[in-house]
């Protein structure tokens, strides 16, 4: 049957209302309080750890493990044999200029063989006690294994204390020290020994071989003693900054510094899953207090002396400020009192509360606080869901980097720099999220597509990885809205962000909000787009009149069912949208724009072609497209659009 429907973007509103509160599934508990002592002339430091953890689990534990994250940066480790290995792969990107590359991360590459003594990194665990009790421990390179002398029970509180020593590896992957491209000392990211997740699947004790983590929520508090002339910056609150300074004091507290050569900073970290931190003596901090909301902390060394350098890094911070109202718009309220931008690493990496970044770039500061929502709150297993990670702060990235320059804009109209950005941000399509799409067609070019159930560790390429993460996760969300609507994915997005916070969910668990809200079955779109490597190419067959109206016949070349959009454009100017849902959808989307539209009968993923009529002579149509939006992944845009010359 067909059938006109009225505009209405607000069809979702009597769904969503039915979307149950929060859920209530188990999660593990800890609470650290650590003491570092650091030696900066040797880079070693020595450490004391107490962690009460609370089982809330159903299960007796009867071992815990632990990462040991930085006994990665050894020759011969898991890390350095796994880089080269693939580095012996050498493929084509497809992308133009691209040329052939080997496929390790050229951060990694075979750097960690050629570490020397003083240049590796290692944590070691030399006592460990439950309740008071020494405890057997087995470290197998990146994980303690520990056998419980008595076991854990459920919903039990136990503490564990723990002496350990480490040395900072030379600067190769997120953590270490002395990294020549930034001229920082520090950056103290995996630095302590972390009780791995324990969660409805079992026991998370993942190698640390080239991915990232999966942390157990909790409480933090350290202090970490090191020479008085450095400046830390990372997660947390400060709680003596009046001793300290440095920028952290509160307006108009005078500094009083304990005497000594060595300071101890004192942070806390409530409901945080990991504590990150760098240091370096020729830090500047910028400080930008925003009313009702969260303070912004920029910590950067300027090593060259450019003044340009400090207006890059000023700019971040003010941009910081800028975007935040839209971010909290789109997709939920930051809910710590603090959040710092941190020169250090070695590209850009997400922790709780901060982020290291290797420079002042708009698109990576952006990227890295938008992960304080996709894996600060919303914690999945970066190891099974990376691309719920990695591709959802992508999507929001792009967002959050449109609205930030057509702000810039407002305020600067006259700027040739800003127009040329926002101008190709309202035109090139998808709009905002174009880099991902292109990403994703030479990946699926080039032979390499995995699908994105792959464990993160696991994919044949870095290359494959990496598309697969980011691009095509970013793509899920914007396809999402493409399905069901875009304000309908806004909503979505939102109710996850108002379920699922500081909770660890799944790719169901988001499934299931995306369905609640939007009415419509989506499981379908998880297992083709997420569980296959199919793809999606729909042409126009051929066009025809038959009494009076003109019959256009679509075709299923690939392998992916969607629902379309078809436009039509007519010699008299006049536009209508035909809208053909998916059959497994169960439904259909609200009409996105003031386009007359007609909805019609949805097409079954069995039958490889479709054919629709419209009450218009043949000879009044000039343009049928497909998916006008280039929101869907069609890998063969030239079948979408037919131009006719009559």
């Amino acid at each position: 049957m067909i059938k006109k429907i009225m505009l209405s973007g607000m069809l979702f509103l009597g769904i969503w209302a039915g979307v149950s509160a929060q859920p209530d599934r188990w999660q593990q508990r800890v609470k650290y309080t650590m003491n570092v002592d650091m030696d900066v002339s040797t880079n070693r430091f020595t450490g004391s750890q107490t962690l009460a953890y609370t089982n809330n689990s159903p299960d007796t534990l009867t071992k815990v493990f632990y990462h040991l994250y930085w006994n990665a940066f050894q020759p011969g480790s898991m890390m350095d044999t796994r880089s080269r290995e693939l580095g012996k792969i050498v493929y084509s990107s497809g992308r133009r200029g691209g040329g052939e590359q080997r496929d390790w991360d050229s951060r990694v590459r075979d750097r960690i063989l050629n570490l020397k003594p003083e240049e590796i990194g290692y944590q070691h665990v030399l006592a460990l006690t439950m309740n008071g009790v020494a405890q057997k421990f087995k470290e197998e390179e990146t994980i303690l294994e520990v056998e419980l002398t008595k076991p854990i029970l459920p919903h039990t509180t136990t503490v564990f204390q723990m002496k350990f020593e480490a040395q900072v590896p030379l600067q190769i992957r997120r953590s270490g020290r002395d990294n020549p491209q930034t001229g920082v000392r520090y950056s103290m990211s995996q630095w302590y020994p972390k009780m791995c997740e324990y969660d409805y699947e079992g026991w998370h004790p993942t190698p640390y071989v080239a991915r990232e983590f999966y942390g157990v929520w909790g409480d933090y508090d350290v202090s970490i003693s090191i020479d008085k002339t450095y400046i830390l910056g990372g997660t947390g609150y400060l709680e003596n900054a009046a001793q300290i300074g440095y920028g952290y004091e509160a307006p108009g507290v005078k500094v009083v510094r304990p005497a000594g050569e060595k300071l101890k900073w004192h942070f806390t970290a409530p409901n945080v899953h990991d504590f990150m931190w760098a240091a370096d003596p020729d830090y500047k901090h910028l400080v930008r207090r925003i009313p009702g909301g969260p303070t912004i902390n920029v910590l950067y060394k300027n090593a060259s002396g450019e003044a340009r350098n400090d207006t890059l890094w000023t700019t971040l911070a003010d941009a910081a400020v800028l975007v935040l109202p839209y971010i909290e718009k789109h997709f939920g309220k930051y809910p710590w009192k603090q959040y710092s931008f941190v020169h250090g690493g070695d590209g850009g990496m997400e922790y709780p509360m901060s982020t290291l970044l290797v420079g002042p770039s708009l698109g990576g500061a952006f990227h890295e606080w938008m992960h304080s929502w996709y894996q600060g709150m919303l914690g999945t297993n970066e190891s099974m869901y990376p691309w719920m990670d990695e591709g959802f702060t992508t999507y929001a990235e792009g967002e959050v980097s449109a609205y930030y320059y057509e702000e810039m804009l407002k305020k600067h109209p006259d700027n040739k720099g800003l127009q040329d950005i926002v101008e190709r941000n309202r035109t090139q399509l998808p709009l905002h999220q174009a880099g991902s799409y292109n990403s994703y067609f030479a990946l699926v070019k080039s032979g390499l597509q995995e699908p994105l159930t792959t464990h993160a560790d696991h994919y044949n390429t870095n290359f494959a990885y990496s598309i697969a993460s980011y691009s095509m996760g970013a793509m899920f969300i914007d396809e999402l809205g493409y399905i069901a609507g875009a304000s309908v994915r806004d909503a979505i997005l939102l109710e996850y962000y108002k379920e699922w916070r500081f909770k660890h969910p799944n790719a169901s668990d988001f499934l299931r909000i995306a369905e609640k809200v939007s009415g419509m079955k989506l499981d379908w779109y998880r297992e083709y787009w997420i569980s296959t490597t199919k793809t999606i190419d729909y042409s126009i067959d051929s066009l025809w009149e038959e009494n009076g109206k003109s019959n256009i016949r679509l075709k299923m070349v690939g392998t992916m069912p969607m629902p379309l959009d078809v436009l039509l454009t007519y010699k008299d100017g006049s536009k209508e949208m035909a809208y053909i849902p998916q059959y497994s959808m169960f439904g259909a989307k609200a009409a996105e724009d003031a386009t007359p539209r007609t909805v019609f009968e949805p097409w079954k993923w069995t039958s490889p072609t479709y054919t629709f009529s419209v009450a218009r002579k043949l000879l009044d149509l000039k343009v049928v497209e497909i998916d006008p939006s280039q929101r869907m992944a069609d890998v063969d845009r030239k079948n979408n659009k037919l131009e006719l010359n009559w």
